[in-house]
């Protein structure tokens, strides 16, 4: 469109674009019959389309996206282009599926690994920061699973497509709290402060004794709070 084309408040134009008002009812025909086509091929690509997405799902389903609208709204394409995409785009999936099946090395390549996060209580900072996690949003994880003190958490696993995996000590013990740091009045809600007992506020790590400036075994900070434990828990003094 030339520029001399453009009118300032042109309705018809800002409504229709160049396309007679008559193309509206093709742009319905076209986007229902794309639309029952892209069904048809994400029902083929199998059920992990519709859970937790892995990355080459998650590529598969961005170019969806991309694939359909031109067939659906340019007059110039016809639709037998788009289904041939989408046809292409299933194709590939399931050939990526079958390859994954045959290769556990072509699997770890395209999945990625499943990486521990938490272990016996204490933060594996290396890890969370190959995993690119926050400290707030492993908290968040595990108080959405209502855990509010790493001294109950066996470990915590982040999956390969981005799913946290959590598993709970039998004996849970000493630990740090995870109560969000923006709501100080419910810091000992459900929580008993263990005497004696210090945890490192980078990682969890629980040592005796008041620590102060000691560095942590564990992750070499030297910032400790008083440990805690959940008060439906007996702690068993070690």
């Amino acid at each position: 469109m030339k520029k001399d084309d453009i009118i300032p408040w042109d309705w018809h134009r800002i409504l229709f674009g160049q396309a007679p008002p008559e193309y509206l009812i093709e742009v319905f025909l076209r986007t229902s019959l794309i639309y029952i086509a892209l069904l048809v091929i994400i029902r083929a690509m199998g059920k992990r389309m519709g859970g937790q997405l892995s990355i080459s799902e998650m590529a598969i389903m961005v170019t969806l996206g991309a694939i359909v609208s031109p067939a659906m709204q340019i007059p110039q394409l016809g639709l037998l282009m788009g289904v041939m995409i989408l046809v292409c785009a299933l194709v590939f999936r399931r050939g990526v599926s079958l390859a994954e099946f045959s290769s556990r090395k072509f699997e770890k390549i395209s999945q990625g690994t499943t990486q521990m996060l938490v272990k016996d209580g204490i933060i594996q900072i290396d890890q969370l920061e190959m995993a690119k996690v926050s400290r707030q949003q492993l908290f968040a994880a595990l108080r959405d699973e209502n855990v509010f003190n790493l001294g109950d958490v066996g470990r915590v696993y982040m999956e390969a497509f981005g799913c946290f995996s959590i598993y709970m000590n039998a004996e849970p013990a000493a630990g740090l709290c995870i109560f969000p740091p923006s709501d100080t009045s419910i810091e000992c809600y459900s929580q008993r402060i263990v005497e004696e007992h210090s945890a490192c506020i980078n990682c969890g790590n629980v040592a005796p004794g008041a620590q102060e400036s000691q560095t942590c075994e564990a992750c070499g900070s030297d910032v400790w709070i008083p440990a805690a434990v959940s008060v439906k828990y007996d702690l068993i003094d070690k």
